[in-house]
């Protein structure tokens, strides 16, 4: 019987996905990249993990080839180091069915519910994915992007599209320009700056999946948000939104 995420300790879910045995079970269907759903085994664990490898991914004109799975990587790096376990727990595999790519513990959801139908009280609780976004340089936060596992935790997923060194957001969550940004956000930021100083455990860690100018990029928005007293509003020189939007 396979598991769910909250009931296993992380550092038993991350060696699971670092070491563990794991085969295919299909693929979903949705979107440009082949994606597969697996089951990942270890010790006396057994749960189900999205496997994106790199042989799969459609190029790019605007992202290197080869490197949206470690980006999906990185994310995780980002969510945990900022302490808000965001994104599911993630590493990269270079021995997976279909070569290496990125291996994500699957959180069961219900996907007909999602940003466009959100509850006000859900709702309510986008503005650190906001921020994350804006710190990660997401350009590609569709609605779908967004759901609830067991235990109602939020969850973000699909982050192949992030941390490039130019400006590249696109997300449909523009409701919060404008308003200011709480300040506990801008503290767990003062802390993420904090660890990455390098030579620190996450700068390795992120210098094994983005390029030395992503990484640079990277510090210097996190120092402009720390500046922003408000989040910023959509721009208007460049496309803001992804598309398809869900």
């Amino acid at each position: 019987m396979t598991q769910e995420l909250h009931t296993l300790p992380q550092e038993k879910v991350l060696a699971a996905l670092q070491r563990g045995d794991f085969s295919l079970e299909g693929e979903f269907i949705h979107g440009h990249n082949y994606t597969f759903l697996t089951q990942v085994k270890h010790q006396k664990i057994t749960f189900r993990a999205v496997y994106k490898p790199q042989q799969g991914e459609q190029p790019l004109w605007d992202f290197p080839d080869d490197t949206l799975a470690h980006r999906e990587t990185a994310a995780f790096l980002v969510s945990e180091a900022l302490g808000w376990q965001l994104v599911p727990p993630t590493v990269f595999r270079d021995d997976g069915p279909h070569g290496p790519g990125s291996l994500q513990f699957f959180i069961a959801h219900n996907p007909d519910y999602h940003y466009f139908n959100l509850s006000d009280e859900d709702f309510q609780r986008l503005p650190p994915v906001v921020f994350f976004d804006l710190l990660i340089n997401n350009a590609d936060r569709k609605g779908s992007h967004l759901i609830f596992g067991p235990e109602e935790q939020l969850w973000l997923i699909d982050h192949g599209l992030c941390f490039n060194a130019e400006e590249k957001l696109r997300t449909v969550i523009w409701d919060f320009a404008g308003q200011p940004i709480p300040a506990n956000l801008q503290d767990a930021l003062v802390k993420f700056k904090d660890a990455l100083d390098s030579p620190s455990e996450l700068a390795a860690a992120l210098g094994e999946q983005l390029a030395p100018g992503e990484i640079t990029a990277l510090i210097a928005r996190a120092n402009a948000l720390l500046e922003m007293e408000t989040f910023p509003f959509p721009p208007q020189d460049r496309r803001a939104y992804p598309f398809p939007p869900l």
